[in-house]
């Protein structure tokens, strides 16, 4: 019970980080607008969209095979097989198409930076735990796949998969998130054409 409680308050910690840095993010971007224009500003923030979409497919491919079992057992199969730490790589790789829909590769690889290192803070809290609680059968994990950058060769399936219904909604729901910032971004780019909100800094 001790590690389901441990393990929901590092969830909510996460949360709450991921709340903040987008957050704080999306105030930055006020002031920020793509240097590109015409055609290859609209081909970044298309392949932006397809990114976000690939995002919330990943994170909910994650859940597949971790919901609702990451304080019960060390799960070694899926996207898990590969990295340590999937759901973040997604969660990063969002990150990036976010950025995308400025219009902006360096914002989005700006942003894609600083999602990685926010989530090392969270990860080395989450590896902390696992090691308390699972100990040597962590560590060899912990040996043999990446923390974050993933190994394909690694790659391992599983035949049955037992599904948490409501994680995956979940999941999904939290993904919508990313979504949310295309109609907010093209507002914004609105607005700066417009004049109404100033613009700070033109990159490419």
């Amino acid at each position: 019970m001790n590690s389901l409680r441990d393990m929901s308050r590092f969830q909510h910690r996460r949360r709450i980080a991921v709340a903040l840095l987008v957050g704080l993010i999306l105030i930055a971007l006020l002031t920020i607008r793509s240097a590109w224009a015409g055609e290859i500003h609209e081909y970044i923030e298309d392949f932006g969209i397809g990114v976000i979409v690939l995002t919330i497919l990943g994170r909910m491919w994650c859940t597949l095979y971790i919901g609702g079992r990451k304080s019960s057992e060390i799960v070694r199969t899926g996207p898990y097989s590969i990295s340590r730490n999937p759901l973040y790589v997604f969660s990063t790789l969002g990150a990036a198409g976010i950025g995308m829909m400025t219009g902006s590769l360096i914002v989005s690889l700006a942003l894609s930076v600083i999602c990685y290192i926010a989530f090392r803070f969270v990860i080395a809290a989450e590896e902390g735990y696992l090691e308390k609680v699972f100990g040597e059968v962590y560590a060899v994990y912990k040996r043999e796949v990446p923390r974050f950058f993933p190994k394909l060769s690694l790659y391992r399936e599983t035949e049955v998969l037992t599904v948490k219904s409501s994680m995956l909604y979940r999941t999904f729901t939290d993904g919508l998130v990313f979504f949310v910032a295309c109609p907010l971004l093209e507002f914004v780019e609105y607005l700066q054409s417009v004049h109404v909100l100033p613009v700070l800094l033109r990159l490419y």
